[in-house]
């Protein structure tokens, strides 16, 4: 399988603080990486070092093996990219934005009216072509940022939080687009603030924290690190039997070692294939004495991977980080 985006060793520093701690990941062509991270992790960073946007202090990244650096006119004919805000004019026109982005790319008049005319056609934006931005919603908006990223047909798109602050209605019919981009093999690199977003679109997820690579997997493989399905047991009688309880689980559980714990009258725990473990789990609390007034199996979602994996990395480091990439 081809390469579309490599990023190899990436650090980036603003004055003292490292941003990219020698960062590398690569995807595959007409396939979807989501970048997970805390505020202040790097994502924004890693984006748009990867598009060319940002000087690396060192390490390197290419696009279909071209270098973002002595490459870049070329890089930019294939590569789109949308940031956190919607880059259009507010005092012009969806069409005219379309057009502007275009004549930018060194489209004739004609040549960029009629990609704006095709644009606006597949986003759905007929009537909204002739209106300035400036009266549309955030969810519009947003449609007519990624329409601009596409106006020069890239084989590589590059998203950095494109549903941020928009309604559930207008998030979900953004990412129906991506799927049908995707789908027609276009290539994405997209960071998110939401865990579900990752899971619906990405193929493959990246894990930073401080700039550096804490987990890369499929979401279904990063979820299976976790160890199982999430089972929590509604105590009757926590502060009697919560120790029994932590015991008799554990000793069901094959060893001392196994991750039960018990707080706010429930007993938690996480086991591989939970559902068969629910009937002798409640036999093994009820022998012991132990009273339940419930029991529940949830599995494993990204949101429970994301904090498990970056519950450590709240370093005072990271506002500081999250300041640098703002201000960028």
């Amino acid at each position: 399988m081809t390469v579309a985006i490599e990023a190899e060793r990436l650090v980036k520093r603003f004055g003292e603080q490292t941003v990219l701690d020698d960062l590398s990941f690569t995807v595959d062509e007409g396939t979807v990486l989501g970048v997970l991270g805390p505020n202040g992790s790097g994502k924004t960073t890693a984006v748009k070092a990867v598009t060319g946007l940002y000087r690396l202090d060192s390490g390197q990244a290419r696009i279909f093996g071209r270098s973002v650096v002595q490459d870049a006119d070329e890089v930019k004919q294939f590569t789109g990219f949308s940031g956190q805000y919607a880059a259009v004019d507010e005092d012009l026109s969806t069409a005219e934005n379309l057009v502007l982005v275009g004549r930018l790319y060194g489209h004739s008049k004609a040549d960029a009216r009629r990609r704006a005319d095709q644009l606006i056609d597949a986003f759905d934006m007929g009537s909204y072509a002739r209106k300035r931005v400036g009266q549309h919603s955030g969810g519009m908006r947003r449609r007519v940022d990624l329409a601009c990223a596409l106006v020069g047909d890239p084989r590589v798109l590059v998203l950095d939080e494109p549903t941020t602050g928009l309604d559930p209605t207008s998030r979900q019919g953004l990412w129906e687009m991506i799927k049908e981009l995707v789908a027609g093999g276009m290539t994405l690199l997209l960071t998110t603030q939401y865990l579900e977003e990752a899971d619906v679109l990405a193929d493959h997820v990246l894990v930073i924290a401080e700039g550096r690579q804490v987990a890369l997997g499929t979401p279904d493989e990063l979820k299976g690190r976790l160890g199982g399905d999430r089972v929590q047991v509604e105590l009757a009688s926590p502060e009697q039997d919560g120790r029994a309880a932590v015991h008799a689980v554990q000793a069901l559980l094959n060893g001392s070692d196994a991750d039960v714990t018990a707080g706010d009258g429930h007993l938690t725990f996480r086991t591989p294939e939970a559902a068969r473990k629910l009937v002798p789990c409640v036999n093994a609390l009820t022998e012991a004495g132990v009273a339940i007034e419930g029991i529940s199996v949830q599995q494993p979602t990204l949101d429970d991977v994301f904090f498990a994996l970056t519950r450590d990395s709240g370093s005072p480091s990271a506002a500081g980080v999250a300041v640098a990439e703002r201000s960028e």
